[in-house]
């Protein structure tokens, strides 16, 4: 084979970059909802209420949240590279010696905990590692690219891994997302890196030429001092962090509780629907890759603003999916359950071609920073969606009760509708951050 051969057929760094951290959010949403399912069956052998049960599933967003901000500090300091090595292989490590004895709940939440420290150093170093590999003009898709990973997970968990379940045990799913993320450590050891001098392979934006960033006075790539109060301060970074919040309130309280909403509500066991169960994950996987691909176009071919394009994905996401969030309850049927899970995720799917690329545009070079800001909010939303719903179902009598998943869901549409209405007022395209 010529060299000019071995060239054409050459994969280029940066697309299996972006593979592999496609394969990273994939792999821990894998784990997510393996735990969620697992604990699921363990808690309904041992008899644990709703209210422990949601305590137990927000506990991972507790350790998610204190690890953010460090998370971006980190991977600007150390490089992304370094820190998805450490993060893999602690929460793969964690997850497989989580106890399984659903009784055990002190012991499972310092597990979930654990897990959720050591993941929470992932979405700011991923964004670390685009931030420096992608081009201004690739950056939307392949961000939109990486997050889908998240649903693609959360479906091939929900299609695969009750069948482990039914088989091994539910106690086995902890094992198996474990070795799954062990795995997906030896593949990043092997194409995984950083490149040390970013500003001299890639441009920050559109305005800036390939070897010209903006800041002059770190020659070698790396950004100065962080614009902490500057950040703190901006309307801007708010309208991201509002939308970072709204968007994981609704997700986080579907995925934990999606397993309880099929037995509950839809009257279903989770493994006896095949591939049902996975539609609503696969259509967000698509239309996240959608929304990225639609802003990227109003913007090349539309000639809209950057800021215009983001408000408009963002609009039509958030609108579309408190209204799809209210037609959860009133499901009659798995069919019709089925087709309002997957409008609603879709449709948040959809918003992140707005808020979640946002941060790129205002502040290339603190993505993973203003990340792990942002990252912050929507894993405290975690931790209060999902333990809320937990004591709203048992106000309402149980999770039988269908006023319950009513209140619980128009408490997710009300946040939704007030995030679109502050990311139009407040949220910019330009960059802001330097």
């Amino acid at each position: 084979m010529t060299v000019a051969t071995r060239s054409r057929y050459r994969i280029e760094p940066r697309y299996v970059i972006v593979l592999a951290t496609f394969l990273a959010t994939f792999t821990a949403y894998v784990e997510r909802v393996g735990f969620s399912i697992a604990f699921t069956d363990l808690a309904k052998e041992a008899g644990v209420d709703e209210s422990v049960k949601g305590a137990v599933l927000s506990a991972f967003y507790w350790g998610y949240a204190l690890s953010q901000i460090p998370g971006g500090w980190a991977a600007q300091q150390y490089g992304g590279r370094i820190m998805l090595v450490l993060c893999f292989a602690s929460w793969s490590l964690a997850s497989i010696l989580t106890p399984t004895n659903a009784r055990h709940t002190y012991a499972i939440v310092a597990a979930r905990v654990a897990v959720g420290v050591a993941q929470g150093f992932l979405i700011p170093a991923v964004h670390t590692v685009l931030s420096q590999w992608i081009p201004p003009h690739e950056r939307a898709r392949a961000v939109s690219l990486t997050t889908s990973g998240m649903y693609l997970g959360s479906a091939t968990a929900m299609l695969v891994l009750p069948y482990f379940s039914a088989r091994l045990g539910a106690a086995s799913l902890l094992k198996v997302v474990g070795g799954l993320g062990l795995a997906w450590l030896v593949l990043w050891l092997a194409v995984g890196r950083d490149i040390p001098h970013r500003e001299t392979v890639i441009p920050l934006s559109t305005m800036d030429k390939p070897g010209h960033g903006h800041g002059h006075g770190h020659a070698k790539g790396r950004p100065g001092p962080t614009p902490y109060k500057r950040m703190m301060s901006s309307a801007a970074v708010w309208a991201i962090v509002v939308n970072n919040f709204s968007f994981h309130y609704a997700f986080y309280v579907i995925m934990n509780w999606l397993p309880t909403y099929f037995n509950h509500v839809l009257k279903v066991e989770l493994n006896s629907l095949g591939g049902a169960k996975t539609v609503p994950y696969l259509v967000m996987f698509l239309m996240s890759n959608v929304g990225g691909w639609a802003g990227d176009w109003l913007i090349l071919k539309r000639r809209n603003s950057t800021g215009t394009a983001r408000k408009m994905v963002n609009t039509l996401g958030f609108v579309s999916s408190a209204i799809s969030l209210m037609l959860m309850p009133g499901a009659k049927g798995v069919t019709y359950g089925v087709a309002v899970t997957t409008l609603t995720l879709g449709c948040l799917g959809f918003s992140r071609g707005g808020f979640s690329v946002n941060h790129m545009d205002i502040a290339p070079k603190y993505a993973g920073m203003v990340m792990g800001i942002s990252n912050t909010a929507g894993t405290v939303s975690g931790v209060i969606g999902v333990a809320v719903t937990g004591y709203i179902l048992d106000a309402w009598g149980g999770a039988d009760n269908v006023m319950g998943w009513y209140v619980a869901h128009a408490v997710s549409a009300a946040i939704c509708f007030q995030a679109m209405l502050v990311f139009n007022f407040f949220a910019r395209g330009e960059r802001l951050f330097d």
